[in-house]
């Protein structure tokens, strides 16, 4: 069935400007080609120039790109977000940060430092995460130079990397090192089954448009490479797959209704809140994946103030 008439009727038109990704006939180099992170460098200046600084990998892995937003400030116990990009595990940079996230910093005086994780399927599980992991260590190390204070640290990220920050919200809570004091997931891609055999939703209102039921498994299967799924780490490979999501930070969830990651989100929400963690959702109704990025629209403001609201909560003292 289509669900084209689903679309709310503001964004519906936009739908025809957005890229189409064929996994199955285009070369994942031509993909990241269009998508590089020159572009970037053809948009206006942001808000907040980044600093471009190194985190030591982990376990003699490369050391880890970020960028680094420092809004002018005098406040030495700011809240700060460690921003981890989307992109299906297989594409985006931490240049995607610029778009929104230095007038994020400005408006609640935070410190964002964004990880340019390396990519699947060169980096497959655990490297991602491992890197996620690395930039985290980075930002604790360097919260007095930054004036960051730790008890207002969260994570947040967007699509995959919405998944990813999930992921690490569990090595944080399992290695107990660090800690967080909430995690913000903009349509998180959770869940591997989603889209293949084992899929517990198979919605059939969801996944049409932009990121499709082909495009995550391609996705997954590149992060997964040979890890089979099967040892206590599978939470952080896909978080829908831990067994105990207690002990979790505060939680912020978000995603359209015609996401394919519509059902695998609420579910998690449900299994957080039985958990004991504190959780917030919304469901954009009329949403395909992405819809927030298209600004001027209805969608597009609600999602941005719901989500500036959880994080002003979240990173307060």
């Amino acid at each position: 069935m289509s669900t084209r008439h689903l679309i709310d009727p503001q964004i519906l038109p936009i739908l025809e400007l957005l890229p189409v990704l064929d996994l199955r006939t285009m070369s994942l180099a031509d993909i990241r080609g269009g998508a590089g992170s020159d572009r970037y460098g053809q948009m206006p200046a942001p808000a907040i120039a980044p600093e471009t600084r190194f985190a030591k990998g982990r376990d003699g892995a490369p050391d880890v790109r970020l960028l680094v937003y420092d809004p002018p400030s005098e406040n030495r116990s700011r809240g700060a977000i460690l921003q981890i990009h989307g992109g299906g595990m297989i594409l985006g940079t931490a240049d995607m940060s610029q778009m929104v996230y230095p007038d994020i910093a400005l408006a609640q005086d935070l410190v964002v430092v964004a990880v340019d994780y390396h990519l699947a399927p060169e980096t497959p599980f655990p490297g991602p995460q491992e890197d996620c992991y690395a930039g985290l260590d980075w930002l604790v190390a360097h919260a007095a130079e930054l004036g960051v204070d730790l008890s207002r640290v969260i994570v947040m990220g967007e699509s995959a990397g919405g998944g990813l920050a999930a992921a690490l919200a569990h090595m944080v809570r399992d290695r107990r090192e660090h800690q967080l004091a909430g995690q913000v997931l903009i349509y998180p891609m959770l869940d591997h089954r989603t889209g293949g055999a084992d899929c517990q939703y198979n919605n059939p209102t969801t996944g049409e448009f932009v990121w499709t039921r082909h495009s995550n498994q391609f996705g997954w299967e590149a992060l997964q490479g040979r890890y089979g799924v099967d040892d206590s780490r599978s939470g952080w490979f896909s978080p829908a797959r831990a067994e105990d999501l207690s002990g979790l930070p505060p939680t912020f969830i978000s995603v359209g209704a015609l996401d394919l990651f519509l059902d695998e989100d609420m579910d998690y929400a449900r299994r957080l809140s039985a958990a004991g963690v504190p959780v917030e959702l919304h469901v954009y109704p009329g949403a395909f994946h992405g819809y927030n990025m298209i600004p001027g629209t209805r969608l597009a403001g609600q999602s941005m103030q719901d989500m500036l609201a959880a994080v002003a909560r979240l990173t307060k003292a």
